[in-house]
């Protein structure tokens, strides 16, 4: 067996320090592909696999992270963190190196928070004393806090306001906070962009959600205010998903980054009501729900204090400081190994939600995302079984998406190795399972010259991209490339076809359709044996080679003129040309 070590101190000759070994926390890298035998803990064993990208080795990887005896795969408990050690072994065994100073980890501070909706509360008071409302806790309406300093947080008689969007956009004369104070205040704010309900395309960017659609943005502006609460009112058509996916996604423990200041300055009560709260709440300020909807979608909307409407609350939260870690593999290049293109992907999910409806409380997550895993590690195992590109090829399965990008977040700002060296990237958040397709998706399409090298090779697989199919549902910032790609880093975020040879668009619009009402952050989303993987397995092709002609080029590619990152990349790539 060869030392990595070893490998790591001759790479660190070439100047690529992210590599160098510090201490013995590491993996040896087998030197090729072996099976390892059935662990008698009753974990998932390492599947025997092929250096050929496979359906059958996608599908025995999504089996694996998919089994119960990960739990859900919920970041920082002791089954989570058991499937990011299986991948770190399963990059081991098929040959990468480690690509973090010699470990296959990089560790992430977080801080998990648990609301105990049975000690905690909210409550809508109205003008008369004995005038409370106290929506049901995930039925109605879901809370939690961000803030880490204690166990205990209160918000007593905080003055509820309307501010239809919770948007302040200079660039499109837009500012829903226009004339107001809203420092200790409970803002109601609706979901996505003005204009996407009234079909108003001169407004914002018309059907494509921009990140001031995003609940994240509407949260952050709020804290930026001095708000102490936020209650986003939940639409299905607008958000992109059903009720029970904010509910499952919001209800038991929620990690976060461990920052210095505890998250104190954001909002104390972050949360969702869903449309019928919202509309009984609109009634108890004695206003239209429907007629303040539609003000909100035009220009010169003016917020609306809420009359003889206050919030109180108070949150009982238990809070667990760990450590979680994304997971990190490399390929070596030859003659650049200080540039890096990469391949990403989330390994974790939801974990056990024991208040969710039925016997099953597992979020297994099989398609979201252990196929998306499986996916990177299909790819790894290709590159690491051909010879060496000429730049590196790297690998990382993030942690904490489902709790904000959190993994990925943490990594732009803490990178193992410059930024500005990271050539491209592509991230793959769920490979359905399904036939061939003339296509392949590209989530937030016509952003960089990345689509223009998977153009011509898609060519060679007589297919062809495809737009983003549903821009209204912002999914290009809903996932961890958004980091990377604020950085400036060109990033790819590709997604099966829907243009099956087998049914056309209207079978792959199906296929999504089934998996978004009936699995997606709900238990039900578990491997099944029967899954079609060839549809897959021509995209891992296609990606495979996207990589490979990148990591053999010497061009940077760079977003297309106009982009919002396109700034950033630009000052990247005067920044190298002055380095040298």
């Amino acid at each position: 067996m060869r030392s990595v070590c070893r490998d790591a101190a001759a790479l660190a000759m070439l100047g690529l320090g992210l590599f160098a070994c510090q201490g013995a926390d590491h993996i040896d890298a087998p030197r090729a592909p072996e099976a390892a035998p059935a662990p008698a803990d009753g974990s998932p064993a390492h599947p025997q696999t092929s250096p050929e990208i496979r359906g059958a080795d996608i599908a025995a990887r999504i089996k694996a992270l998919a089994d119960d005896y990960f739990q859900g795969r919920g970041p920082g408990t002791p089954a989570g963190e058991k499937a990011a050690d299986w991948i770190a072994a399963e990059m081991a065994r098929i040959g990468l190196e480690p690509g973090n100073h010699g470990s296959f980890f990089q560790e992430v501070p977080a801080v998990e928070i648990a609301l105990d909706p049975k000690r905690s509360s909210l409550e809508i008071h109205g003008p008369k004393s004995a005038d409370v409302w106290k929506p049901a806790f995930a039925e109605e309406v879901v809370y939690w806090t961000r803030h880490a300093a204690g166990e205990d947080e209160a918000i007593a008689s905080s003055p509820l306001v309307f501010v239809g969007y919770g948007v302040s956009a200079p660039e499109e004369k837009w500012d829903d906070f226009a004339g107001v104070d809203v420092k200790g205040k409970t803002l109601v704010v609706f979901i996505n962009d003005p204009g996407f309900i009234t079909h108003d395309a001169s407004l914002f960017e018309g059907k494509a959600m921009t990140y001031y659609g995003r609940w994240t943005y509407k949260y952050e502006e709020a804290a930026r205010r001095g708000a102490a609460a936020v209650l986003v009112v939940h639409d299905t058509e607008p958000a992109g998903y059903a009720w029970q996916v904010v509910r499952n996604s919001n209800t038991g423990p929620k990690s976060y980054l461990d920052r210095p200041d505890h998250d104190m300055g954001r909002v104390t009560l972050e949360g969702w009501i869903t449309t019928d709260t919202a509309r009984k709440l609109f009634a108890r300020a004695g206003l239209d729900y429907d007629a303040q909807r539609l003000a909100a979608n035009r220009r010169g909307f003016k917020p609306i204090a809420m009359k003889g409407l206050t919030l109180s609350a108070a949150l009982h939260s238990s809070l667990k400081f760990m450590k979680t870690r994304n997971v990190v593999g490399v390929v070596r290049g030859t003659s650049a190994p200080g540039e890096l293109f990469l391949y990403t992907a989330h390994w974790d999910h939801l974990g056990v939600k024991p208040d969710v409806p039925g016997p099953d409380k597992i979020h297994n997550g099989a398609l979201d995302n252990a196929s998306g895993v499986a996916g990177i590690l299909e790819l790894a195992e290709a590159f690491a079984g051909e010879s060496k590109p000429r730049r590196s090829v790297g690998f990382i399965a993030w942690t904490m998406e489902e709790q904000g990008l959190l993994g990925s977040e943490y990594f732009a700002s803490h990178p193992i190795a410059p930024v500005e060296q990271i050539v491209a990237g592509d991230n793959i958040d769920g490979l359905m399972a399904e036939g061939r397709s003339r296509d392949l998706v590209v989530v937030g399409s016509g952003a960089s010259e990345l689509e223009t090298v998977l153009a011509d090779v898609l060519r060679s697989q007589k297919r062809v991209i495809s737009p983003d199919p549903e821009p209204e549902k912002g999914y290009y910032y809903r996932s961890d490339h958004i980091n990377l790609a604020r950085k400036g880093v060109p990033m790819l975020y590709t997604a099966n076809g829907r243009d099956l040879v087998a049914g056309g668009t209207a079978a792959g619009q199906a296929l999504r359709d089934d998996y978004r009402i009936k699995r997606y952050h709900q238990p039900s989303d578990e491997f099944d044996p029967s899954w079609d993987e060839t549809g897959p397995t021509d995209d891992l092709v296609a990606l495979h080679e996207l990589g490979r002609r990148i990591a053999n080029d010497r061009s940077w590619p760079n977003w297309f003129e106009g982009n919002e990152f396109r700034a950033i990349r630009d000052r990247s790539l005067a920044g190298q040309k002055g380095a040298h």
